[in-house]
């Protein structure tokens, strides 16, 4: 598989968050490439309930298909139809073999005009809204069996993750969420940005800053966005946040906190009318705020 863009990327990142449920058990698997300087790396993470594991790869391991959805790592591949991982290093033993049904794509950019921007430190972008997924994962004799369950994948790309985030995603019964808000920096100046989006009964509900949504709350792991008639809130209950490495300048220096299997509340309203409202046990959060 040929991948053209690695040659051009100094102080970059890019890479993908793939994230599979059961009812119980929850595994996100990240496949990143980061250059810093001259020197570059691959890297393979993976998160599960109870655990985090980073294997390391060379630059060049990482093979990313200008046409379509295929990615390659070492002996690990993603594609639109399923990802396949095989990692065998001293203490750490993952294999699995995981099928994707057919993706819900989100009607535009997550970015809206934002991904055109060339000063953004990080673009993000998301592959699927929700799918489902058949198949299994087996981390270090830790069996995870997949049958009718739900999965979803994103993207991100840039220099360096924001300094304060929010991220935070869900599947439910009647369909899948995203919110991300995040300080901004646009030459000597800050703004928090908004990107997110609920999918609800299959329609798509857009929340970003590019159409006027704007956090009237971030506080004490609870996010309230406004945007205009319409309000999203999403609270950490109960986290468990585990450690993942994350980029500055491309170089995977900072160790931030997730956790795939959470404890959250979240309640989107539109015009005083509440459409969905629930607390979920399989939350995925990030909070780097300082309080």
């Amino acid at each position: 598989m040929s991948d053209t863009n690695t040659k051009k990327m100094k102080n970059q990142f890019r890479g993908f968050y793939f994230k599979v449920q059961n009812k119980t058990q929850t595994v996100a698997v990240i496949a990143a490439q980061h250059c810093s300087g001259d020197s570059g790396s691959s890297s393979v993470q993976v998160i599960t309930d109870t655990g985090t594991y980073n294997i390391p790869y060379p630059m060049e391991a990482y093979k990313q298909s200008p046409k379509g959805f295929q990615l390659t790592l070492g002996e690990n591949y993603f594609t639109e139809k399923g990802m396949n991982l095989d990692i065998d290093r001293e203490g750490i033993r993952i294999r699995g073999r995981v099928k994707f049904g057919r993706f819900s794509k989100p009607k535009y950019d997550i970015m809206g005009p934002f991904a055109l921007l060339p000063f953004m430190e990080c673009r993000h972008t998301v592959v699927s809204l929700r799918h489902r997924v058949d198949g299994w994962i087996n981390v270090n004799g830790e069996e995870f069996v997949f049958s009718g369950d739900t999965g979803y994948i994103e993207g991100d790309s840039g220099r360096s993750f924001p300094s304060e985030y929010s991220w935070t995603q869900c599947s439910f019964d009647r369909g899948s969420l995203m919110l991300s808000v995040a300080d901004i920096p646009v030459g000597p100046l800050h703004f928090t940005g908004v990107i997110g989006f609920v999918l609800l009964d299959g329609t798509e509900y857009r929340i970003g800053t590019y159409l006027l949504a704007k956090p009237s709350q971030i506080r004490d792991g609870e996010i309230v966005i406004d945007q205009g008639h319409t309000r999203l809130t999403a609270r950490l209950i109960e986290k468990n946040a585990l450690p993942l490495a994350a980029p500055v300048s491309g170089s995977m220096v900072r160790t931030i906190h997730e956790s795939a299997s959470c404890k959250a509340f979240y309640k989107l309203s539109r015009r005083g009318r509440i459409l969905t409202a629930f607390t979920s046990d399989r939350a995925s959060f990030e909070y780097e705020y300082g309080e």
